[in-house]
């Protein structure tokens, strides 16, 4: 779109607008009329969620989306790509869903786009990890404060979730605050090891993996690994609701900390198992080590199958792909309760370190990978990974 020509909301078009724009387009903000306060009184719960809205909101909701869309200076179809990577619901023309703040978020997100900072595809898979990550972490949050309440207060759960409606302003600013400083953390920690490390990573693979071309085209070398919980889906069956939330629950917070200690990075939990992965594969080893002996050691949680690949992967959208993580989910399927297995590569890798005691075994046909031989990973001397 030229920065010359009017801008025309109805034009079809469904692209950010180019780079090349010198200066964001300005326009003035439509007059609003206001709507009529409502009739009747409102009951203190309505009025407590209404406070709580506008707080987080930024204020009262006055504007319809194509309002939003012109004062930005970009079309609607452009605005609703990025609404849709935020994970908004569809809103009708006649819907006054917007706030100022929603605004302003959307000038800078298009911003970043006019000045060349990012292009619209990058702009778009950045505002989607915001919108998929926060509404995951918020899910969270609230259940996790729905909880304590119940436990600690002695109340229902329908009463502690509406409850949560008024306790919550307590708590904005330091979550808020929380969130923020925990974000520039984890992205200084992002950019070293995205970045920073990671040619030494790959050196390390391809000293491990001379000539493996299936790996050759990833951009990472990581230790990779699967922990699984054993018979947790007879388990599940026979406990009721509170039960098993806290053994899920138990069973994220175990493996989240061991695998933080290490060094590791937690990518994701599904259902009764946990991927995660390292930088090297001596860490990759002591945090497996470390995770399957913890649940042979719990009360509660049964013993977990656990494998660790060292190799190639591609990182994207949060996950991790490529042959690597394939290879050690197939290993962690054919290892025993309470142990670790590792491929020939990784144990290669591991040879020399007094750290470690690799066991080869048997020869198995593996799906996709033809003959592997698991090797069972022991701890050898030293402490291993140590917890406070």
């Amino acid at each position: 779109m030229d920065g010359d020509q009017p801008w025309n909301p109805e034009d079809g078009s469904d692209s950010l607008p180019e780079p090349s724009l010198d200066e964001p387009m300005t326009k003035p903000l439509p007059v609003i009329p206001q709507a009529s306060p409502p009739t009747g009184v409102m009951s203190a719960e309505r009025i407590a969620m209404k406070v709580l809205e506008t707080r987080l909101l930024g204020g009262e909701r006055t504007l319809r989306r194509r309002e939003v869309a012109a004062a930005a200076g970009v079309s609607l179809l452009s605005a609703r790509k990025l609404w849709r990577a935020l994970g908004f619901p569809n809103f009708g023309d006649e819907d006054v869903a917007f706030t100022e703040q929603d605004l302003s978020a959307l000038s800078t997100i298009l911003d970043l786009v006019r000045a060349g900072k990012l292009t619209e595809e990058a702009a778009i898979s950045v505002t989607r990890a915001i919108g998929q990550m926060t509404d995951r972490m918020v899910v969270w949050q609230v259940e996790a404060l729905i909880e304590d309440m119940v436990m600690q207060q002695g109340i229902p759960d329908a009463v502690a979730r509406k409850r949560l409606v008024s306790e919550l302003p307590n708590l904005l600013d330091a979550m808020e605050e929380i969130l923020v400083y925990s974000w520039r953390r984890q992205m200084n920690a992002g950019v070293q090891r995205l970045a920073v490390r990671a040619e030494a990573g790959l050196r390390a693979s391809e000293a491990g993996r001379e000539g493996d071309e299936d790996d050759a085209p990833l951009p990472l070398a990581r230790a990779v690994g699967f922990a699984d919980l054993v018979s947790y889906t007879s388990l599940s069956r026979r406990m009721n609701e509170k039960t098993l939330a806290q053994m899920v629950q138990r069973f994220e917070n175990k493996c989240a900390e061991i695998i933080s200690v290490g060094g590791g990075r937690l990518v994701k939990t599904i259902g009764d198992e946990v991927l995660y992965i390292a930088e090297t594969p001596a860490a990759g080893a002591e945090i497996s080590l470390a995770l399957s002996r913890a649940f042979s050691e719990d009360e509660i949680l049964p013993q977990a199958r656990v494998a660790m690949v060292w190799g190639r992967i591609l990182s994207r959208l949060g996950d991790i792909y490529g042959p690597t993580v394939n290879l050690a989910a197939r290993l962690t399927a054919l290892a025993e309760p309470g142990t670790v297995l590792v491929d020939q590569t990784t144990a290669a890798a591991l040879g020399q370190d007094e750290r470690f005691v690799l066991d080869p075994q048997a020869t198995e046909n593996v799906r996709g990978f033809g003959e592997i031989t698991p090797v069972v990973l022991s701890p050898g001397r030293g402490k291993g990974l140590v917890l406070d």
